[in-house]
């Protein structure tokens, strides 16, 4: 099992994996969310869990046209609705936020 935190991803391979560009995962950086752990060296590194939560708040900017604050905000309300049972709105359904961390 691959352990979603363990950093692997330099910041140009999660941007080809997101098909983002790197100064936007930065902004997503300076705004809090899918904060990479830094090396040594001061390098960004990646971990699964930042793409999945990265991921999620892209496809709520791109097909659904939110704002990240908007999309931040569905993800916990989201993740409020999984926690205590209650069923999501059926165009909300599909959005995958089990291992997404805000």
């Amino acid at each position: 099992m691959l352990d979603l935190d363990k950093p692997l991803y330099t910041i140009s391979v999660a941007a080809e994996i997101l098909a983002s560009h790197p100064r936007t995962l930065m902004m997503y950086e300076t705004m809090g969310l899918g904060v990479p752990e830094r090396t040594a060296t001061n390098r960004r590194r990646y971990s699964q869990r930042d793409i999945l939560t990265l991921s999620a708040i892209q496809r709520l900017t791109r097909q659904y046209g939110l704002n990240i604050a908007g999309a931040r905000y569905v993800i916990k309300c989201l993740q409020l609705l999984d926690a205590h049972g209650i069923p999501r709105p059926p165009e909300l359904a599909e959005i995958d936020i089990d291992h997404v961390r805000l």
